[in-house]
């Protein structure tokens, strides 16, 4: 019986790097996503046909209706969870100075970004717990995927720089409180990735990469964000449970 990965945002970007790498691992995956299924009927149907069992579960995991609905799916699909993948998150629509920017875009992007992960994974935690205690010989983890916004200050998208210093701190109370049950929690802060969330900042971001913003002179690609997180789900880093693992081509170390 294969384990069983849900990957929030699954099905485009980074989140679609790290489906295909979960199913290239041997896992069977549920994907979540807010776009209808009929709009990802492409994207489903290629990763079906390649490499294992897939399912859709559409839901915005800012709402706790969703959040329910999106686990109990799981649930009745597969019966069993080893890894959550909490990827999903959006970028403010408008990028305003902090001087300028609205309660609405703080809101939103907090909703998504911060809270939605964080009581997605307390109900995932509790399941958990029941099946390590049903099945002690089991594996599970919760990997993040945040952003080395965490640590690098926007001024004109603040409430994302916000969300993602939050998950940092979440990461890390997660792994205080499984701690005694085994069950890791981790933490990857891509840098910048070529996927549609930057895709209107290439120009900036080509011209920054080659003056030596990072220190291997590319972009990050989502296949990078995915095989580290297969890395971790298959237990190939077992014994740093709470740590952040940067996933940015040596963009954060600083050197002279």
């Amino acid at each position: 019986m294969k384990p069983v990965a849900l990957i929030t945002g699954g099905s485009r970007g980074i989140g679609l790097g790290i489906t295909k790498s979960m199913l290239e691992a041997g896992y069977s995956v549920a994907i979540n996503g807010v776009r209808p299924k009929d709009q990802v009927k492409k994207v489903l149907a290629e990763l079906i046909s390649s490499k294992g069992e897939v399912i859709y579960c559409q839901g915005n995991i800012a709402e706790s209706e969703d959040r329910s609905k999106i686990i109990s799916e799981v649930k009745e699909h597969f019966g069993r969870l080893n890894v959550l993948v909490n990827n999903a998150g959006v970028a403010p629509k408008e990028r305003n100075d902090i001087l300028e920017a609205s309660e609405e875009s703080y809101d939103w992007v907090l909703d998504v970004n911060l809270k939605g992960p964080y009581f997605l994974t307390q109900l995932v935690a509790r399941w958990m717990i029941e099946q390590k205690n049903t099945n002690p010989k089991d594996t599970f983890s919760i990997i993040n995927i945040s952003s080395v916004s965490a640590t690098f200050a926007s001024v004109s998208r603040g409430e994302y720089c916000i969300s993602k210093a939050g998950m940092t701190m979440s990461t890390k109370l997660w792994a205080v409180r499984l701690g005694a049950y085994d069950i890791p929690v981790y933490e990857i802060q891509p840098g910048i990735i070529s996927t549609d969330m930057t895709a209107g900042v290439v120009e900036k971001y080509d011209k920054l990469i080659e003056e030596g913003l990072t220190l291997q002179k590319r972009w990050g690609h989502p296949q990078d964000i995915g095989k580290t997180v297969a890395a971790l789900a298959k237990g190939m880093i077992p014994y740093a449970t709470g740590q952040v693992i940067n996933a940015d081509g040596g963009m954060t170390i600083q050197f002279l």
